[in-house]
């Protein structure tokens, strides 16, 4: 008679562009206990988006042209538990919005995800939405909701990865991170140099891959 064992099964780092972000913006002990978080949510394959209706909105006022009325109907639409959030982000979301000019001179344009290979660590690269100028300029768009703004290494590493997959998310764009609370666009530091930032964040990879073996659920 033979005696069969269960084991967990493998799962290999990966990481969303919010999720490796927030992860370089830690430090110390912060750092493997994220990933720890990281992984348990990939394990049970759980994780909620609460900002879906509020990006909708926004696209739809770029869309249809109609100045922010979609972003201010939302807070009325969602469920009473999110009306805080949403309450807190809408202004700076209107602020976003007439920041881009005048609407019939702005569209959107369809943007893709890529995988991107980050030392040994796979990343998902997903912007919110993309824009088309009537002059011809193009933008990748990533929205910001947390509370606080994003730290210099969060935004650093977000831009950097979408300006390196930009062939795939949206040709000839401009990556933009937008700070959706206080309306904030940021764009990347020229004086930054590309060849820096990809070393620092290969680092960042490894230690990141390291942490997500060392805390894999044992097997029971």
């Amino acid at each position: 008679m033979t005696t069969s064992t269960l084991s967990t099964p493998v799962i290999p780092p990966y990481a969303t562009m919010l999720g490796f972000t927030r992860y370089v913006s830690r430090t110390g002990p912060a750092k493997a206990t994220f990933v720890g978080g990281l992984r348990r949510q990939r394990e049970r394959r759980s994780g909620f988006n609460p900002h879906g209706q509020m990006v909708k909105a926004l696209k739809a006022d770029i869309a249809f042209r109609t100045g922010g009325s979609y972003l201010t109907g939302v807070v009325d639409l969602v469920k009473d538990r999110w009306k805080p959030l949403y309450e807190s982000v809408t202004a700076g979301a209107q602020t976003y919005l007439a920041s881009l000019g005048d609407p019939a001179q702005v569209s959107l344009a369809q943007t893709r995800e890529a995988i991107a290979t980050v030392g040994p660590l796979a990343v998902k690269i997903n912007p919110h939405f993309g824009l088309r100028y009537e002059d011809g300029r193009r933008e990748a768009v990533r929205l910001h909701f947390d509370e606080e703004p994003p730290t210099p290494e969060a935004a650093t590493a977000m831009l950097h990865l979408m300006s390196r997959h930009m062939d795939q998310i949206l040709p000839n764009a401009e990556p933009v991170l937008v700070d959706v609370r206080r309306g904030v666009t940021l764009r990347a530091n020229p004086g930054v140099r590309p060849g820096d930032v990809e070393s620092w964040l290969a680092g960042e990879a490894a230690a990141f891959t390291a942490m997500w073996a060392a805390t894999a659920t044992p097997a029971a």
